[in-house]
């Protein structure tokens, strides 16, 4: 019996590179430009779609949970615009904050699209090249 215990705890220490518990030790904010992208390609996506919900303290999984959530957390605010960020600083948990953002910027949100639509409007070359009017309108 002994045996088998401290066998198991050394297997819950371990996590499979493919787990949505995994991060590795390389990965820091400045590396995300596209962040839903790279949590689907990361097997990640659970922790802002809400799919894999916060864990009881009591369970062996509970601290990779917190650390994976408290990292894409930190990736999420990275991304963001300060005035967005401090907006959404007190959400308890990643999935929340991502429903937030959807709420506000989603495609669903009708005066998210009024807003766009009258920034395209507004938007003129203006002298600049015809390259950098074009980023100005793939940003819009």
């Amino acid at each position: 019996m002994e045996g088998d215990k401290s066998e198991s705890s050394k297997d819950a220490g371990t996590i499979d590179s493919s787990s949505p518990y995994y991060i590795h030790s390389s990965e820091y904010p400045r590396q995300m430009d596209d962040i839903k992208n790279i949590l689907f390609a990361k097997n990640q996506i659970c922790f802002i779609d809400g799919t894999i919900v916060k864990l009881d303290e009591k369970l062996d999984l509970y601290m990779q949970w917190m650390r994976c959530d408290g990292m894409i957390k930190g990736w999420l605010s990275t991304t963001m615009e300060k005035d967005i960020r401090t907006s959404i600083k007190y959400a308890n948990i990643v999935s929340e904050i991502w429903s937030d953002l959807e709420e506000r910027f989603g495609k669903k949100s009708a005066p998210r699209a009024y807003e766009l639509k009258q920034l395209l409007i507004m938007t003129r070359q203006d002298g600049v090249s015809i390259s950098s009017y074009y980023t100005k309108l793939q940003t819009i």
